[in-house]
């Protein structure tokens, strides 16, 4: 058997460590990631509504019981509607701004900043303000009365009738609350993009005719489109995995009007102490989050490798 020689131990030790280094990360990762992960994955496929007793073995009964959930295909399609509302606005309406603050002009810094200001504040702080802005007499119905809009306002948190007859008033509301705090996040991400596009092509552009708004369809938006990309599977991520609006503002209701998929999985966990159901909920989830996570890894390596988020 051969042995090793001293350059085959330097060998060895420059592999191993950065693993060394490494290795805490992991461990701290393990503990709190990885195998509660693989725990709740276990719990799927077992019963245990009564946390002093084991798990007992029931196959794939919760998953069955939640093919005949009503509720959760109605937190499904809340969660696929508040995808389809927020995401669009969450990719285009923040481009608008980044493109307008990128000017060289007095006091853009400010603005910059005051676009950005929504992305800072707590969700609680953000949840609770906007909860008094929908009440009965806030700021909204009261600006809607004095113009002879609503005389007894619109209720806002408190309506499960559907704009429409698409997405409920409720869930619309929220909606609301996610898309102006998230547009100053985009904004940044975006105002990144275009500072990296050299100026001299806007001015191959302008020479060529394309200037004002047509230059932001021939040369912007084109070159963008890995931001874009990137933004649409950042948000829905995002949107899929919202909770905290629909918690502080309307609890998942009236009748689940505004209950997602998240909210749902919490409910059966914290609420009615089913463990298994809401780890099976979770299980359903994770297949929908993994799915935009590999698009995301997709898009990065067709066009956005040189994109940090």
């Amino acid at each position: 058997m051969n042995q090793l020689t001293p350059k085959d131990w330097i060998f060895i030790k420059q592999r191993l460590t950065p693993y060394l280094f490494l290795l805490p990360a992991l461990v701290l990762l393990a503990l709190t990631v990885f195998w509660p992960a693989l725990q709740a994955f276990y719990l799927s496929f077992t019963s245990y509504e009564d946390i002093a007793q084991p798990p007992q073995w029931i196959g794939f009964a919760n998953f069955l019981k939640l093919w005949k959930d009503a509720v959760f295909w109605k937190t499904l399609e809340n969660t696929f509607l508040y995808l389809v509302g927020v995401v669009p606005i969450l990719v285009i309406a923040p481009l608008v701004l980044a493109i307008l603050v990128n000017q060289k002009l007095r006091g853009m810094n400010w603005f910059r900043s005051a676009y950005y200001t929504p992305v800072v504040i707590s969700m609680v702080v953000a949840g609770i303000a906007w909860k008094w802005l929908y009440a009965e007499n806030g700021l909204l119905n009261q600006f809607l009365k004095a113009l002879g809009l609503f005389s007894e306002g619109i209720p806002w948190l408190t309506s499960p009738e559907k704009i429409f007859g698409i997405v409920p008033i409720s869930l619309a509301s929220v909606m609301a609350v996610t898309v102006w705090k998230g547009l100053g996040y985009y904004m940044v991400i975006y105002l990144a993009g275009l500072q990296s596009i050299p100026a001299d092509v806007y001015e191959a552009a302008a020479i060529d005719g394309s200037d004002g708004i047509s230059k932001h369809w021939d040369i912007t938006i084109p070159l963008m489109k890995p931001y874009l990309a990137l933004v649409a599977v950042i948000s829905a991520i995002s949107a899929t995995k919202v909770f905290e609006e629909v918690y502080i503002m309307t609890q998942g209701g009236p009748l689940s009007s505004s209950k997602t998929i998240v909210y749902y999985l919490y409910e059966q966990a914290f609420g009615n102490l089913e463990i298994s159901y809401a780890c099976t909920i979770g299980l359903v989830l994770f297949l929908i989050i993994l799915g935009l996570s590999i698009l995301r890894l997709v898009i990065n390596q067709e066009g956005g490798d040189n994109i940090t988020i």
